[in-house]
């Protein structure tokens, strides 16, 4: 009798050991892939531009804007601004979150695309960028009117593939 309950014990641990091992892996994998399809749907609604904007005391301002679309909702349209300052020492590095939002309309293109950063602060805070919509690569850098500036330095940035 003492051995029956003794090997009862012995095959409990032992298959209370292995189910616990399937579910640990079957946890695992279910986090893996959700994981993955939720890095695949972000990565697929980014678009990434980068430039070397002109500056007035240093050798270039280095810039990369992401433009997050979300889900089309306002509150997931996110967008992050990174600017360093070459050639100064040190380098100064500034990083800008915030939302935005879009208008129709570049100039003379009913079809181009303004996008009004930090569209929910004072317009002081705001930054515009706009593209063609003949050439969605190349996003420009807009004055206060939401203007193309007009210059023989290279205010824009071009799309990261």
């Amino acid at each position: 009798m003492r051995k029956l309950c003794i090997v009862l014990v012995i095959a409990t641990l032992i298959s209370s050991c292995n189910s616990k091992k399937k579910e640990d892996t079957v946890k695992t994998a279910v986090k893996d892939s959700t994981t993955v399809s939720a890095e695949k749907s972000t990565a697929a609604k980014v678009d990434v531009y980068e430039g070397l904007l002109p500056c007035a005391d240093c050798s270039g301002i280095e810039t990369v804007l992401k433009i997050y679309q979300g889900d089309g909702t306002m509150e997931s349209h996110k967008f992050e601004l990174f600017t360093v300052y070459k050639g100064k020492s040190p380098e100064k590095e500034f990083i800008e979150k915030g939302t935005f939002n879009t208008e129709r309309g570049l100039e003379n293109d009913p079809n181009g695309t303004i996008y009004i950063l930090n569209w929910d602060k004072p317009a002081e805070n705001q930054i515009y960028y706009g593209y063609y919509s003949a050439d969605p690569q190349k996003i420009y850098m807009l004055d206060r009117e939401k203007k193309i500036i007009k210059s023989e330095l290279n205010y824009t940035l071009t799309l990261k593939k």
